[in-house]
């Protein structure tokens, strides 16, 4: 290992990514000061290495030149892992790519950096190539203008419990017995590789002073088909293969854009915005054309059925450490904070219910941090999957998120269609909805001690868009208050002791 002296600090753009959390943790085991940079300091300190004598985390975001600077001097290498496919780009995210790496290699000139290590998607130089890989081969074009040398990393699928490509798959898989596909893309020839040999090529490039100015392609050992890719996951997960047929028809490229579309919109796990890019690439060949980086960072590269074995097997054992939903910028609504006047912002509206139990705040919590996922709402679960296939429909996360954990929550977690703002164990829970509102809209669940006893109340408030936002709040309000309802009353019988009062209604205060 290079010495943490010659390196100086270590930035990691995108830290609460997929990759990124990865790369840190591996970075700070290896005894590396690492300096994490997110645009949510929430999310950064929610991190289990955000503790380690040898970090610093820093918030920043790459699309606000004014805060880059800063963060980059200091550092001697940075990592550049950030990408803009997110559902809150939208079709902007090639735009956004490009206007962020434009600051970074603006804000890097004169600074103390050395070296960039840029990882990108294998792909993007051919005339038929998907605007995602295009995208991702311009961000390594934009850095390499800058005065700092880069080394580009470019990778085909990324295997690895959590990442958005291996749960579309497992979905595909144990979802879908049957599937139509285009021959165009289900016997398209791809070289996936293992989220474990993308860590390690990242680290050792920083090790590796050879790769500095240099691209290199990164895959794993097996070159397939996506039908056979498939296949193998089917035979390590033990269920039935998926039947596949393939129609001439579904040969058009215009008709497979607009069905890959509507599967993205309507069957897959992972929201449009990211799945459809994924989706559209898949038509696209993704081989490495070359593996001289094996030469100077020599590896065993796992095969396509050990990696999807041990992503299985860590998703089964919930031992997934970063998940595609960590990424993105958690934005609580400004009207949410205390010392608001209640006109701030136009209408608030706000409702709640509370309940007495006989139970102190460690007996509840442990119900309360287990709402959602596989596990439920404890209450109306149809009335809730109801709601989540027309946040689907309208193209929504829906429910499809699930949760990273079954157990345990933490800031910037997705939750279904929520978002964690807030969680403080045993006392509360703030949910952000992410779904697809006429408003804006967060769940606070809080719990206070009485004695030997607790008050259980879950909070909720709604900044309505418009007219048609406020219908939309009084129109359900008695399913809101019936599941509420219910809900408390569920929970306290999970807990177990006697309810001593309630569920009645009450008005919430400010949230902070």
């Amino acid at each position: 290992m290079t010495e943490t002296s010659e390196t100086g600090s270590i930035l990691v753009t995108g830290a609460t990514g997929y990759v990124g959390g990865r790369l840190v943790e591996r970075l700070l085991a290896a005894g590396y000061r690492v300096r994490a940079l997110a645009r949510s300091m929430e999310k950064l300190k929610d991190r289990t290495w955000s503790e380690d004598p040898n970090i610093e985390l820093v918030e920043a975001d790459l699309l606000d030149s004014s805060s880059l600077r800063e963060a980059i001097n200091g550092c001697q290498v940075a990592y550049y892992l950030v990408h803009s496919m997110n559902p809150q780009q939208k079709k902007e995210f090639a735009r956004a790519d490009r206007l962020a790496a434009a600051n970074f290699i603006m804000a890097a000139a004169g600074t103390s950096l050395k070296r960039i290590i840029y990882l990108g998607g294998v792909g993007g130089d051919k005339p038929d190539s998907s605007p995602h890989l295009k995208s991702r081969l311009e961000v390594a074009q934009i850095l390499a203008t800058g005065t700092v040398p880069v080394t580009s990393l470019f990778a085909a699928i990324i295997l690895g419990s959590g990442s958005a490509s291996f749960e579309i798959l497992r979905y595909l898989v144990e979802r879908l017995p049957v599937m139509i596909v285009p021959s165009s893309i289900i016997d398209n020839r791809i070289q996936p590789i293992s989220i474990k040999n993308v860590i390690d090529y990242l680290a050792g490039c920083l090790e590796k002073k050879e790769t500095t100015g240099r691209s290199f392609d990164i895959g794993g050992p097996d070159v397939i088909t996506y039908r056979k890719l498939l296949e193998i996951y089917a035979i390590e997960k033990g269920v039935r293969k998926p039947f596949i047929i393939t129609l001439r028809i579904f040969e058009n490229s215009a008709i497979v854009n607009r069905l890959l579309f509507l599967f993205a919109r309507c069957v897959l796990p992972v929201p449009p915005s990211i799945s459809y890019p994924l989706l559209a690439g898949a038509r696209n060949e993704a081989i490495a054309r070359e593996n001289s980086i094996m030469e100077l960072i020599p590896q065993r590269l796992l095969p396509c059925d050990e990696a999807i074995g041990w992503a299985i097997k860590k998703d089964s054992q919930q031992i997934v450490k970063t998940r595609w939903t960590d990424a993105g910028v958690i934005k609580p609504p400004e009207w949410a904070h205390r010392g608001d006047a209640p006109y701030a912002g136009g209408t608030l509206l706000q409702s709640g219910f509370r309940i007495w139990l006989s139970a102190l705040p460690e007996e509840v919590w442990p119900v309360i941090r287990r709402i959602g996922g596989n596990n439920g709402y404890y209450y109306g679960d149809m009335l809730w999957k109801i709601r989540g296939w027309m946040d689907t429909m309208a193209g929504g996360a829906g429910l499809r998120r699930g949760r990273r954990h079954p157990e345990y929550l933490q800031v910037g977690d997705a939750l279904d269609f929520w978002r964690v703002l807030d969680v403080t164990p045993p006392e509360r829970l703030i949910l952000l909805a992410e779904m697809k509102l006429p408003g804006e809209a967060i769940l606070d669940i809080s719990i206070v001690q009485h004695g030997n006893a607790s008050e259980l109340r879950f909070g909720t408030r709604f900044r309505p868009k418009g007219l048609y936002g406020i219908f939309y709040w009084y129109s359900l309000r008695p399913a809101h208050d019936l599941l509420f309802r219910g809900m408390l009353k569920a929970i306290a019988k999970k807990v177990g002791p006697p309810i001593l009062e309630g569920p009645e209604k009450f008005k919430p205060g400010p949230i902070w």
